[in-house]
């Protein structure tokens, strides 16, 4: 019943103000869409082409960070100063640290229609899962991490020794990652390959003992795969344990090669997942995105461009025999020759050896 003391004027212009403030409200939450995500990754997985279709679909702008190393990334993230990521970059072996960490939030694969086209391999691993069997990550794109070099400038095609050999002193560089670091020096020092990620602690001491001797033979500790490129582009370094972007994108201008070790050729698997306190907003959207990076348009565009397959089989048979050889796919039994780098339960320990290589 209206108050006898409102008049018709009053009343309508309370509706009007009502009216106004509904439009204002709604004006502020188009104002508070997100606008942008962040994505941590690696730069050889995150050109701005490979998600530019995303962006225009979506209207969404995918800001790339690019990462140093996964344990940077798990540090930052441990450590709270990665607080502006919202979609980050395990490795599949490595995800085990960040679920025990309670540091990613659980995933509900469902919302990710193009997960059903991934390879078994990868749709059944159980290292993204929890005890309970809940997912926390999902592997998006996988390939083998080889010793890249110049063939003009090495006699014969190098094995994981060649790294150690004082021949090539200031010719050489090592990637800054203590798991596969340590575990190269291991096969070097005679471990088994499948004891490799599980040293004991003599085993560990052996292969400090030939990081340290290495040390001064290297040009450098790369971080990122684009220095490592300029550095072979400069004539300054000569072979390194690497990713197989140098060799991709110099091989038209020099005389590279490069080669899968005899001991045991280092396989990777990078993982999506979100951190544990993404908001709701923008976890729908990261459910989005790592749907569209399973999709068919970033697997052709990474396959194009950086000679790496996803893990989903979306595009594979529209490729050619060579193009399928290009990016490992042509015959998926080459998985069982990979060594997966494993972070094993006393990785600290392994931290901690890497880090006393690097002061030596």
């Amino acid at each position: 019943m209206m108050h006898a003391d409102l008049t018709r004027r009053e009343v309508l212009a309370g509706l009007a103000a009502g009216a106004a403030a509904g439009v204002f409200s709604s004006a502020r939450a188009a104002r508070a869409a997100v606008s942008e995500l962040v994505w941590a990754t690696w730069d050889s997985n995150g050109h701005p082409e490979y998600v530019q279709t995303f962006e225009k679909e979506t209207g969404v702008k995918i800001k790339l960070s690019y990462l140093s190393s996964e344990d940077a990334q798990f540090a930052a993230l441990k450590t709270g100063s990665a607080s502006d990521w919202d979609m980050i970059n395990p490795s599949l072996n490595g995800s085990w640290r960040y679920i025990k960490a309670g540091l990613l939030k659980p995933l509900d694969l469902s919302k990710v229609p193009n997960a059903s086209m991934m390879y078994d391999v990868f749709k059944t691993t159980p290292k993204v899962l929890d005890e309970s069997g809940k997912p926390f990550a999902v592997p998006y794109l996988w390939g083998l991490n080889p010793i890249v070099y110049r063939t003009d400038k090495l006699d014969k095609e190098p094995d994981y020794a060649t790294l150690f050999d004082a021949k090539y002193s200031g010719q050489l560089a090592m990637r800054d990652y203590a798991l596969e670091s340590i575990a190269i020096a291991g096969l070097v020092a005679g471990v088994p390959r499948n004891k490799v990620f599980t040293m004991d602690a003599k085993e560990l001491a052996e292969a400090k003992k030939l990081l340290i001797a290495q040390k001064p033979l290297l040009r450098t500790y790369w971080q990122t795969i684009g220095d490592l490129t300029n550095l072979f582009a400069t004539g300054e370094v000569s072979c390194a344990f690497s990713w197989r972007v140098p060799f991709d994108e110099l091989k038209g201008k020099m005389a590279m090669g490069m080669a899968k070790p005899k001991a045991g050729v280092m396989g990777w698997c990078d993982c999506f997942a979100m951190p544990a306190d993404l908001p709701e907003d923008k976890t729908e959207l990261a459910y989005k995105f790592i749907d569209y990076l399973l999709g068919p348009t970033y697997a052709t565009e990474i396959a194009r461009i950086g000679n790496y397959a996803t893990t989903s089989s979306v595009i594979r048979d529209k490729l050619s025999k060579d193009e399928q050889a290009a990016i490992f796919i042509d015959d998926m039994d080459v998985m069982k020759s990979f060594m997966w780098p494993v972070a094993p339960d006393n990785y600290s320990d392994w931290l901690k050896i890497w880090n006393e290589v690097k002061a030596s």
